[in-house]
């Protein structure tokens, strides 16, 4: 694979070959070569994916020489091109292809902010008090450890059963649910049994949540029941993929729905604050 590719997308303690991972100086490799990677940037003026360049690499020799095993350490920073504030920071080792090829196999010891997908602030938001019981799933799924994800993230679900209830209860309300709807959901926050729960609102989830047609929580509470101690390692990673995929779409479309209901209670105030002459007239236009 390409440099930026590994930097990017493999997670550290793995290895990988790369072509073109080293630079040369009057014909003898002395560094690890230049690269720019895309990734997310956290800072408030960006808060999204952005192009990040390498600053100068400050590798350690160690035996560096003319054998295939010779191999370097390097601390590489990456600045983002836009903000120029957000450094992403990556620890590697790089071995050697062939005595004369500047293809290698490399692996990371880790990298800062952590390996993985940026976690939106609207999933921490949703999940509230089990904040570090995700991030805690969100590092095992990045080291593909996908029982341990597994295993978090089935926690969260059935510890904030009522938390996610509620919220999907707000969006209700701003969508002028009706009171015999608002006390099915009251009802099913109490209930203690999730599949209970989920069965007494179904009909009651605003249309704007559903996930392609289907009930987020009967989407959660599915993967959340499969077996933990039945399954591979590698089908407990893929529901753990699942259940952080639908946790991020459901916040998604809950942040959505209360944002833009917030928006048109922001514009009536405003027409409000002008007078009812005000109001009329943009009544009036408004045909």
């Amino acid at each position: 694979m390409q440099w930026a590719e590994f930097l990017e997308n493999v997670p550290p303690n793995t290895e990988r070959t790369v072509e073109d991972l080293f630079s040369t100086s009057a014909g003898v490799i002395t560094r690890i070569s230049n690269c720019q990677v895309r990734i997310h940037c956290w800072s408030e003026t960006c808060n999204g994916e952005r192009l990040f360049e390498a600053m100068e690499p400050r590798p350690s020799k160690h035996g560096m020489g003319s054998g295939p095993a010779d191999w370097l350490d390097g601390i590489l920073v990456f600045l983002c091109r836009n903000c120029r504030r957000s450094c992403k920071t990556f620890a590697v080792r790089c071995w050697k292809d062939g005595v004369d090829s500047l293809n290698g196999i490399a692996i990371k010891f880790g990298e800062i902010p952590v390996f993985g997908p940026h976690v939106p602030s609207k999933v921490i938001s949703l999940i509230g008090p089990d904040r570090e019981l995700f991030l805690k799933g969100r590092r095992s799924e990045n080291q593909g450890l996908g029982i341990g994800a597994f295993a978090y993230y089935r926690q969260i679900i059935e510890q904030q059963k009522g938390r996610l209830l509620t919220e999907i209860k707000k969006v209700a309300q701003r969508l002028g649910a009706s009171d015999e709807d608002i006390e099915l959901f009251d009802r099913a926050i109490a209930e203690t049994q999730f599949s209970r729960a989920i069965e007494s609102v179904k009909a009651a989830i605003p249309q704007s949540l559903l996930i392609d047609g289907h009930n987020p929580l009967t989407l959660l509470h599915s993967v959340a029941s499969r077996n933990l101690h039945m399954g591979t390692d590698e089908e407990c990673l893929e529901s753990a993929q699942d259940i952080r995929a639908i946790l991020t779409e459901l916040a998604e479309r809950i942040t959505v729905a209360l944002k833009d209901e917030a928006e048109l209670k922001q514009a009536l105030a405003r027409l409000m604050s002008r007078g009812p002459n005000k109001l009329e007239d943009q009544r009036n236009k408004d045909g």
